[in-house]
């Protein structure tokens, strides 16, 4: 599992473009900013893969050469493949069975060495499942290192970079939209930005199903973003409301900015340029920014492929225009549902308790 270093690939991880998004999502907006993370080598996640192993290596947790062990949807596994390639680390990824060929496919040609696990873990999901087989290789793996993305404050760390670049680009910010489901893009995006702009809002979009806010875990059918546990890495307080998008909503969007805007992505796109139109729409004046984390390529077998939709009841027409507003974060959301109330649930339940 050797891996000669690369330091010449570092110099691909740039400052990414800003697009102004006007197409109609669902219907016509002022416009906002999208910062397009798919057009940096090893797509958004890189920086945060970055950033989680040099800090290792500089505490002297990661050695020259040893291996990285992480769990990965998907997106974070090509940040570390480029990673590890850059830094001279063997990577090893532990995936699901709902992880597309594709992107299986894709991260071997990467140089990643996947574990897959065919049984979600029946409390926690996929997550958890995927996350007890991280420590059992750990344990059999002389050296290997564990990033812990969900709770690893070098996660969001990697991201104070990409806030300043939005900061240095527009004349102001105030609006943020992010997806979260590590939390980590979100918490570095924003302090960088409130460093210029302190009042500037922080929009949380999540999936129905994920635990993060406080809802009930529920199936999933978006990947990318939501989780089954709850990341330490997700700064509560810094969020000014969340949303919940339904993967018909998300789809929908996704669709519409391919053919009006070009620019589009998977599951997590779809989903905060859904929520950034409707800020746009509501905050008549407000220069509004979000992230596209990655482009389409992931998706072509699922929010751009008709079979799988309509096998899921994705294109039946009935998507929503606006979001339902709830008081408690706890009321469950079906689709689209904002709510103005955040907090960590795992302090309530301590409180509770």
């Amino acid at each position: 599992m050797n891996v000669s270093p690369n330091p010449n690939l570092l110099d691909l991880v740039r400052e990414t473009p800003l697009a102004r998004v006007s197409a109609p999502l669902p219907r016509p907006h002022p416009g906002f900013w999208a910062k397009l993370e798919c057009l940096s080598a090893g797509g958004m996640k890189a920086r945060a893969a970055l950033s989680m192993l040099r800090g290792a290596r500089c505490r002297g947790e990661l050695l020259p050469g040893a291996p990285v062990v992480e769990s990965t949807s998907g997106t974070l596994g090509v940040g570390l493949a480029f990673a590890g390639n850059a830094l001279g680390h063997p990577i090893v990824l532990v995936v699901d069975s709902e992880l597309e060929p594709g992107m299986r496919a894709l991260l071997r040609a990467h140089g990643a060495r996947l574990d897959v696990v065919d049984r979600p873990h029946p409390v926690g999901g996929w997550q958890q499942a995927r996350l007890e087989q991280v420590q059992r290789i750990c344990r059999d793996l002389p050296g290997a290192y564990w990033p812990d993305q969900y709770n690893n404050p070098d996660n969001p760390a990697g991201y104070d970079e990409m806030g300043a670049e939005i900061a240095h680009r527009l004349d102001r910010v105030d609006v943020l939209v992010c997806s979260v489901g590590s939390g980590g893009h979100s918490s570095g995006a924003i302090r960088a930005v409130r460093t210029r702009w302190p009042r500037a809002r922080l929009i949380g979009v999540d999936t129905v199903g994920s635990t993060i806010f406080g809802q009930p875990a529920r199936p999933r059918v978006m990947r990318g973003l939501g989780s089954s546990i709850h990341p330490r890495n997700v700064s509560y307080e810094d969020f000014d409301e969340v949303h919940w998008i339904g993967p018909a909503e998300a789809v929908a969007a996704c669709r519409t900015l391919a053919r009006d805007s070009f620019v589009t992505g998977g599951w997590s796109t779809g989903a905060v340029s859904l929520v950034a139109a409707w800020a746009s729409r509501v905050e008549p004046g407000a220069n509004v920014v979000t992230v596209f984390p990655d482009g389409p390529q992931r998706y072509l077998g699922t929010v751009f492929d008709d079979d799988f939709c309509r096998a899921r009841g994705l294109l039946d027409g009935h998507t929503a225009t606006r979001p339902v507003e709830v008081a408690d974060p706890e009321v469950e959301a079906t689709g689209w549902t904002r709510c103005r109330v955040v907090s960590d649930p795992l302090l309530k339940q301590e409180v509770l308790a």
